[in-house]
């Protein structure tokens, strides 16, 4: 293979099976590296994060997003080449199947600080969306018994999660809600009062503190990304230290959003919550911020990767996708519609509401 400025070699690592030589991958139920053919298992010798957490500062005064450049890599089983994605971090040997996980080539990129395990299987994640498929309502009835699915894939997402000590100066417009008695003639020409509010103003100055963990921030480009919002949340206490042995058997997409992007997307999160906190912390009726400055201290980031598992099937030469969330089951995806199951239901209601309100009106009239 011939080498150029625009393509890197990526070295692999395998996890040969002590007995018969078999590519090792990760087990989800018993969080072990799993040979799929003689069933021979290793443990994973990893435990939960401590002081995961990085200096954002220190990373960012050194930071520079990676160069996405394409990569190849040898497969040591079988000899075969195969280019991979600029933003995948594990794949497979496209000719002989073997795992691989991905060791990139010494750069700028920051390598992930945790793992969030699988905790459900292949077969679970294929029940799932068998039962998943049965249950749309709104889907052709022939689509649970004539999809065809492809292969169904675990990956993982990258995801930064960031920190910080924050102090606001800020100043405040605020208002106070008051009564007076009001008197007015009504229709009929007769004097009445009625209470009227009415609001007084002031403005205020002061300081709001907040401490920040754990301001998670999706760092994938991925077109599946209104599925992924209704897969979500993740249990983010269930963390491991990284280790490759993890993704071994699974995708792992590389971040797509670099750190100093990610930062600025927690940033926006950290200050809506500081303007609720402000207007919480403010007595007042009606709460409006004039101006403020946010100091940031102790900013701390780490890089973690989340499980999801991926699936695409076809349905009369069209495609759709298939989601579950790998640690807690939820799942989501597109499909397609029925309009005559659609335009039914919608004439059947209508049906429904106008025999209720006949039969009241009946009622009434007998009574």
């Amino acid at each position: 293979m011939t080498s150029s400025e625009t393509t890197k070699r990526a070295a692999t690592h395998q996890f040969p099976c002590p007995s018969c030589g078999g590519g090792m991958t990760f087990h989800p139920s018993d969080e072990t590296l799993t040979c799929p053919f003689c069933e021979t298992k290793r443990a994973i010798e990893s435990g939960f994060p401590h002081d995961v957490a990085r200096d954002l500062d220190e990373a960012l005064a050194t930071y520079r997003a990676s160069e996405r450049t394409s990569r190849i890599f040898h497969c040591e089983s079988c000899g075969g080449e195969t280019e991979l994605d600029p933003y995948s971090q594990a794949n497979f040997c496209t000719f002989c199947g073997s795992s691989h996980v991905v060791i990139h080539e010494a750069d700028e990129a920051v390598t992930p600080h945790a793992v969030m395990p699988f905790r459900t299987t292949r077969q679970e994640a294929e029940r799932a969306f068998r039962t998943w498929v049965k249950k749309r309502w709104f889907a052709p009835t022939t689509l649970a018994q004539t999809h065809q699915l492809d292969r169904l894939q675990g990956m993982y997402i990258p995801y930064w999660t960031f920190g910080a000590e924050t102090s606001t100066d800020f100043t405040v417009n605020v208002g106070i809600h008051y009564y007076v008695t009001e008197t007015y003639r009504d229709s009929n020409g007769t004097m009445q009062t009625r209470q009227v509010q009415k609001t007084r103003w002031h403005v205020e100055t002061g300081s709001y503190y907040e401490t920040f963990q754990n301001v998670y921030v999706r760092a994938n480009h991925r077109a599946f990304d209104k599925l992924l919002n209704k897969i979500e949340p993740f249990d983010f206490n269930d963390l491991r230290t990284y280790r490759d042995e993890y993704i071994a058997g699974f995708l792992a997409e590389r971040y797509a959003i670099p750190l100093d992007e990610g930062w600025e997307r927690a940033a926006t999160t950290m200050d809506r919550a500081i303007e609720n906190g402000i207007r919480y912390q403010v007595h007042g009726d009606i709460v409006h911020i004039l101006s403020k400055r946010v100091d940031y201290d102790d900013r701390d980031y780490y890089h973690l990767l989340a499980p999801i598992w991926v699936a695409s099937y076809r349905f009369n030469d069209k495609s759709y996708t298939f989601t579950m969330n790998g640690q807690t089951a939820q799942v989501a995806g597109s499909f397609p519609i029925s309009w005559v199951k659609v335009v039914s239901t919608i004439v059947l209601s209508l049906f429904i509401a106008l025999a209720v309100a006949y039969g009241l009106d009946l009622f009434e009239a007998l009574d």
